[in-house]
């Protein structure tokens, strides 16, 4: 098992049950204690989770947006399969908003070797995207990075919004269901989104299976904003059909 490998099964399993010790680590992993201490620290210092005696714990509050270094571990495989067939999804020359958040960080690695002007909504995605000697135009979008997060809220990002048409929007979420709707933990990051989508003629949402059927605390507005939907193969079948119903193209990857 790779380090990535393990420091992921480790912040998940921190993320599962609030709180575990070293040992019961070591027996999930099949590494020495010693090398559990070091990834503990290691992922203490990212912000993952909290060092206690003998173990870690969560630093997540129910309901509470994971951070984004601990997200950045979750579904590594499944984002990147949903990112290769958004890609797939863009034309040569499109103009394209790109959403914040892991699985659309995934994206713009794809979209820097492409003939495409992308306009990224977090400071991640920037740093990526800005990185020569890449392919695409980057238009920077001004906005207040969120702490940890880096993506751009506030009026300047709004302002950046209205002021431009877009031929892709791809979205992210914290939750989406055919009901409920598209939703987000933060209320700016809300904003964002909700004129995000409002600027662009198509909107592709990039969501693994884990944000179906869930409803987080922000509205963004409702499925059938939604042109298309790229999952993976763990999304619920029964959302699938609801969202498929309501007039979303879904594609499993």
């Amino acid at each position: 098992m790779s380090n990535a490998d393990r420091q992921g099964l480790i912040a998940q399993a921190v993320r599962d049950k609030g709180t575990v010790t070293v040992q019961q680590l070591a027996e999930l992993t099949g590494a020495s204690e010693m090398t559990i201490r070091r990834d503990l620290d290691t992922l203490a210092a990212q912000g993952v989770l909290r060092r206690v005696r003998g173990g870690a714990r969560t630093l997540l509050l129910t309901g509470e947006e994971p951070p984004f270094a601990l997200r950045a571990r979750e579904a590594v495989d499944a984002k990147r399969r949903i990112a290769a067939e958004i890609s797939a999804l863009v034309g040569d020359g499109e103009s394209v908003l790109l959403d914040s958040g892991t699985t659309c960080l995934e994206v713009a690695r794809l979209l820097r070797e492409r003939p495409v002007t992308v306009m990224p909504l977090s400071l991640q995605a920037i740093h990526v995207l800005s990185d020569p000697p890449g392919t695409a135009t980057l238009m920077v979008p001004g906005g207040r990075p969120r702490a940890a997060e880096g993506a751009l809220t506030g009026p300047l990002a709004l302002a950046s919004l209205s002021a431009l048409r877009f031929d892709t929007a791809i979205v992210g979420c914290c939750g989406l269901s055919a009901a409920e709707g598209l939703t987000a933990y933060d209320l700016d990051d809300a904003a964002v989104k909700k004129a995000g989508i409002a600027s662009a003629r198509r909107v592709i949402v990039a969501a693994d299976g884990s944000k179906l059927g869930h409803t987080a605390y922000a509205y963004v507005g409702p499925a059938t904003l939604l042109h298309t939907l790229v999952t993976d193969a763990t999304a619920p079948a029964d959302e699938v059909t609801a969202l498929e119903g309501a007039g979303t193209f879904v594609r499993s990857v």
